[in-house]
């Protein structure tokens, strides 16, 4: 690639149609010149040979990708990773910002991701450790996006739970009980107080629990406990299947109780959930396996708030991800990223519940509350609830203490004194800090 080729991928933003662009912020280390090794990114990603051989055509002014911007940080004295390649010169470490013209793809989840972070991108020469930062959608690309169906207004008008998180219960044991079991030890902690008593992300259909019979058991256990209670409850379903499966199982557990499915959003991929969030009349809610896998090197992969605004675009009402603390060894900048890109406002689509989840427990809810920093967020302890000493009633009891407490303005410590079921998960606590 001669310096004139190269000046075909460079561009400002002034002088493009900035709807017409995905813009994609990535960090790259470069060998040898920096400006080819750019060049040769945005047309691996995009126009690759951008004209034939003797024919008078050029399709870069269309159909290339173009660096709008780019910033060296430094120069480094070896790739981050050790990532075999051919080039040689000096290295360095950049922030690159690309707009890539999206009618190379249209409104399509899977050739959107062949192009932003396929062959194109992890493969260029000169550019061996990559990692897609963030990716921005215009209104023009969002307008064929339905996005969540519900979303977390039309999630609080069916549990009629305004003003306050929505508190999700991990049933545990996940993997093991009879439906008999799991619906009863569910029951309890709606009786407690829980708004969803949820699958197990792991949780499959399988012989000894299949979707249907563990949906109709749970789901004679809500309405009773919707009686016993006066509040609405949400049994979450997990259908994550092979994907020419999901319909099937999607309607095997909503007709048999479920009243919201779970789905593991990247193993059964980004299109499969848009098929079902256009398909679905309940909430579809999404869980994160397999995302860390990519997202978790500091500079390379993808970064997980990618994945989380990808899983809003796919239409996802709910985005269940790595949590607070070091329990999922995610660091709290990257969290709060993940959360703030449910509610930010996208185009027509609406906001989803960010549920930032791992090791939670009534002792939490005030230091998770504090960090996401309003009640638009779900709250998802398993053991906190479900291995409460006193039962799972009663660990659902403790989170609607601990609530109340923040409400009140007061500690928990205080909240305690006149709550058994919170004071038991103190002593707990105060019991394992011995050990």
């Amino acid at each position: 690639m001669n310096a004139e080729d190269v000046k075909g991928f460079f561009a400002s933003r002034e002088s493009l149609d900035m709807e017409q662009y995905l813009v994609l912020d990535y960090y790259l280390e470069c060998v040898g010149d920096i400006e080819t090794a750019l060049a040769h990114f945005c047309s691996e990603q995009s126009t690759a040979q951008w004209k034939r051989v003797g024919v008078d055509e050029d399709f870069r002014p269309v159909h290339a990708a173009k660096v709008i911007d780019y910033d060296v940080i430094e120069e480094l004295e070896q790739l981050s990773y050790p990532v075999k390649h051919s080039e040689t010169g000096k290295i360095h470490a950049c922030r690159v910002t690309i707009a890539h013209p999206h009618c190379n793809f249209g409104p399509k989840i899977p050739n959107l991701l062949t192009a932003v972070c396929g062959e194109g991108t992890y493969f260029t020469p000169g550019v061996p450790v990559v990692k897609l930062m963030d990716i921005h959608f215009p209104d023009t690309y969002l307008a064929d996006f339905e996005g969540p169906k519900f979303g977390i207004e039309g999630l609080r008008d069916i549990l009629n739970a305004h003003g306050r998180p929505i508190f999700f219960g991990v049933v545990k044991p996940n993997i093991g009980l009879s439906p008999e079991e799991f619906a009863e030890i569910a029951y309890q902690s709606w009786l407690g107080g829980l708004d969803i008593a949820k699958d197990d992300e792991m949780l499959a259909d399988v012989t000894w629990s299949s979707i249907e019979e563990r949906a109709a058991h749970l789901g004679k256990a809500r309405r009773k406990a919707e009686a016993e209670t006066g509040e609405p409850k949400i049994y979450l379903a997990n259908i994550t299947d092979e994907v020419d499966s999901l319909m099937e199982k999607h309607d095997v557990a909503v007709r048999n109780g479920a009243n919201a499915l779970l789905i593991n959003a990247l193993p059964v991929g980004l299109s499969a959930v848009r098929m079902l969030s256009n398909y679905t009349q309940v909430p579809l809610i999404g869980h994160f396996p397999f995302i860390a896998s990519f997202s978790r090197m500091e500079k390379y992969g993808i970064h997980s708030k990618v994945m989380t605004k990808l899983q809003r675009l796919a239409g996802l009402d709910v985005v269940i991800m790595p949590g607070f603390g070091g329990r999922m060894m995610t660091p709290e900048e990257e969290v709060l990223e993940n959360v703030i890109e449910c509610t930010k406002p996208m185009g027509r689509i609406k906001p989803c519940l960010p549920v930032p989840g791992g090791s939670d427990s009534a002792l939490t809810l005030q230091t998770v509350y504090e960090k996401v920093g309003s009640v638009d967020f779900g709250f998802v302890p398993g053991r906190g609830v479900f291995g409460h000493p006193m039962g799972p009633k009663a660990g659902a009891k403790s989170i609607r203490q601990a609530w109340e407490a923040i409400e009140q303005g007061i500690s928990i410590e205080t909240r305690a004194e006149t709550h058994p079921e919170l004071q038991a998960m103190l002593d707990q606590s105060a019991l394992k800090k011995q050990d």
